[in-house]
């Protein structure tokens, strides 16, 4: 077995050692609605607050910007094995990639993949970017393309989605000749390529840890941006909070900002799903659910041993090849 085999085999062998049903959310369920301590957390509220400014979130990284807190995410090719070895070029966009831990286990287990990655913060962007280029075992050039967006208002760009082609196509103009899309590209995108006019469509979007940042309203549309760049057959792998987690249980009562939605001291954003809303948001967008479940994992405390109980919703969803 060569060098590479051993490594792959050594990340498969971490990825299994992954647990994601260590109790029954159910039960975490009785034992939270039965403690009066915790009954603000189910009482209904009447609105809910915009969404934190992209300055809340680059200061949530400028403070966590060591070595330390950044952790690869390995876990993501167990729980999503279509991220592991694909032999095909494939494209994939992470939704609010943050400081890079999502990117770096997708291109170190499938070299043949291209990953697009948007954030609203440039600061983040630019230390993803560091991040990424800087981690041994795999050659970023030509694979990673950070670009900067705040998907819960902004749509993405033409290019994306080969919009920017097809118009160009119909006035006869050369794309890469000064059309308004390579200057585009030139706005938004922090290193693609200036030869490249377009891409033609997403074949896989992660949504790691993401839509709970926004607002419960603004999910819808911002769910249907999505979409509307994911080709058909595309999947959508996602991975976000889940009612009752215990970071939901810390929240106090005056950091209630909306039902099931909080406001952490920061200004940063986090809303905890159940397994309905998430099938409501993706269907309602024209997706087909192909796994939705909850991962119960109970998390330790090296330093003082205390036990957590993590609530996670794992989801896929496709786009109808229709």
């Amino acid at each position: 077995m060569g060098g590479g085999e051993r490594e792959s085999a050594k990340r498969a062998a971490e990825a299994e050692e992954y647990h994601c049903h260590d109790f029954e959310w159910k039960d975490l369920r009785a034992e939270v609605e039965a403690n009066p301590a915790f009954s603000y957390h189910l009482s209904p509220f009447p609105t809910s607050q915009q969404a934190p400014s992209s300055d809340a979130w680059t200061s949530f990284h400028r403070r966590h910007a060591s070595g330390k807190f950044f952790k690869e995410r390995r876990y993501l090719l167990k729980e999503f094995p279509e991220l592991l070895n694909i032999k095909d070029c494939v494209k994939v966009l992470e939704v609010g990639c943050g400081n890079g831990s999502t990117v770096v286990p997708i291109l170190r287990s499938s070299p043949s993949m291209t990953v697009y990655a948007c954030d609203c913060s440039k600061e983040t962007l630019e230390k993803a970017n560091e991040i990424v280029c800087n981690t041994k075992g795999f050659d970023v050039k030509d694979k990673f393309y950070p670009f900067l967006l705040d998907v819960s208002k902004e749509t993405f760009p033409d290019w994306l989605f080969c919009k920017s082609c097809q118009s160009s196509h119909a006035r006869d103009v050369n794309p890469l000749l000064g059309s308004s899309n390579c200057s585009m590209i030139k706005e938004h995108l922090v290193f693609l390529r200036d030869n490249q006019c377009c891409v033609g469509g997403i074949d896989i979007i992660t949504m790691i840890f993401t839509l709970s940042a926004i607002p419960f309203d603004i999910m819808p549309a911002t769910i249907e941006r999505c979409v509307s760049v994911l080709k058909p057959g595309g999947l959508v792998l996602f991975r976000d909070y889940g009612l009752y987690d215990m970071t939901m249980l810390r929240f106090l009562p005056h950091q209630r900002v909306g039902f099931r939605e909080y406001m952490r001291s920061d200004g940063t954003f986090s809303y905890f799903f159940t397994l309905d809303t998430v099938r409501e948001l993706f269907c309602a967008s024209g997706l087909l659910e192909l796994e939705l479940e909850y991962c119960c994992v109970i998390s330790v405390n090296r330093k003082n041993g205390k036990k957590m109980q993590r609530v996670w919703v794992h989801g896929k969803f496709q786009k109808p090849t229709s």
